[in-house]
């Protein structure tokens, strides 16, 4: 078996990184379509991945005949602290009249029944990275126009996502396939801050005077679409907002943008700086108050409680006509930010939903513009 893995080295201790859902599906659909194609046993299969990696992964049970071939990938997290780790992912491939890769999500695999994710109501609770990695290997073994099926089946799926927050997000029936880089990296608390602190100093060291926070890889996108910036700046901060502003104050950084999904920036508009859902899950609580304040009514007010996730209020937000609310909300942001740091560092703040600029202060251009200069 190829050693997929590659580490990050602190203190003398070797953290090792696995790879998704989404790669292992992927991983598997493009054997088992080989398979089918070949009429032959698949053994091991290569992938590449959002992240750059490619990954040569060894092919588990697999079966075949003239009309469908199925196989399952194990899911490695590496050293990261994963409930998926060790899960069999299997994918089943049959050919269609139809001319697409259609991809399905089978037994434990989860079913969206509430707006706000990334997947649309009564699918599958495959997020866009992954279904988008699932058509590219498939295409690579059978080409156009020949269709496809792909049948993604997680057998402890059902099981195992009772012990996450799927049911609360409204994905019912299973866990879903996730992943936007195809890589898992770890996630050891303390090894992470240290590699936050790290990138801190190779910023402070590089020269710059000004560091961009995001929470991870979506708001990193969305500062390059919406900002064209590409900057050597950036830190991705995961949960730990107050453990990186106490960076930025000891680092003598001047100014700091925080950008993100508003699920996650909603939390300091409430005082909140560590925001993992599981210690920090006053989402609506916050929204809702501020919705108050500007004078929304009760019954929407009810509404806005009762969703499951900031992309399902943010429908009823703007059919009521409140979207004042996100410029309050990035003001609250702000003033939260720069108190936690004693009005040491200049705070900016852009708001994203997973599609839109929702809201921004309105120093964050002049604050680019600096730095491209």
């Amino acid at each position: 078996m190829k050693n997929n893995s590659q580490y990050i080295y602190k203190d003398g201790k070797k953290l090792r990184t696995g790879y998704t859902t989404g790669s292992c599906a992927a991983a598997a659909a493009k054997a088992a379509a080989w398979m089918l194609c070949h009429q032959d046993i698949c053994n091991q299969i290569k992938i590449d991945t959002p992240k750059g990696w490619q990954l040569i992964l060894d092919v588990q049970k697999p079966t075949f005949n003239e009309t469908e071939a199925k196989c399952c990938i194990i899911k490695d997290s590496g050293d990261d602290p994963d409930i998926t780790n060790g899960i069999e992912v299997f994918a089943k491939v049959t050919f269609q009249e139809t001319e697409e890769v259609t991809i399905i999500g089978g037994k434990g695999v989860g079913r969206v029944t509430q707006k706000g994710l990334q997947v649309p109501v009564g699918h599958s609770a495959i997020n866009p990275t992954p279904m988008k990695m699932i058509q590219e290997e498939v295409r690579h073994v059978i080409p156009y126009p020949q269709g496809v099926q792909v049948e993604i089946e997680l057998p402890k799926g059902e099981a195992l996502a009772k012990k996450t927050f799927n049911p609360r997000l409204g994905i019912e029936g299973g866990l879903s396939i996730l992943g936007t880089t195809g890589i898992v990296e770890p996630m050891s608390q303390e090894a992470l801050k240290d590699t936050i602190k790290l990138e801190f100093n190779i910023i402070k060291e590089k020269g710059y005077k000004k560091v961009v926070l995001v929470p991870g890889n979506i708001g990193e996108k969305l500062i390059e679409t919406f900002f064209n910036y590409k900057g050597e700046n950036f830190i991705k901060i995961s949960n730990y907002l107050g453990y990186a502003l106490d960076l930025c104050v000891a680092l003598e950084f001047d100014d700091v943008l925080i950008a993100g999904h508003i699920g996650k920036l909603i939390k300091p508009a409430g005082g909140t700086f560590y925001t993992h859902n599981r210690i920090s899950s006053t989402r609506m609580e916050i929204l809702t108050a501020n919705l108050a304040l500007l004078g929304m009514a009760n019954p929407h007010l009810i509404e806005i409680m009762n969703c499951r996730t900031t992309e399902e209020a943010m429908t009823i937000i703007e059919r009521e006509g409140y979207k004042e609310i996100y410029p309050l909300l990035v003001g609250k942001i702000v003033d939260h930010c720069e108190a936690y740091c004693f009005d040491q560092v200049k705070v900016h703040v852009a708001l994203f939903s997973m599609d839109q600029l929702l809201a921004k202060s309105n120093s964050v251009l002049e604050m680019f513009k600096d730095e491209q200069n």
